[in-house]
């Protein structure tokens, strides 16, 4: 039972910070298309 829920957190944490990663690289994707458009308005 210990070992089960060792594992399952063990992949929850791996969960986590993959989503962390992939949320940053959304954000720096959004801001370089805002960066675009700015470059393009002026």
């Amino acid at each position: 039972m210990k070992r089960t829920t060792v594992a399952i957190l063990g992949l929850l944490l791996l969960m986590a910070l993959s989503g962390c990663n992939t949320i940053q690289g959304a954000g720096e994707d959004i801001e370089r298309g805002g960066e675009a458009v700015q470059e393009a308005a002026s």
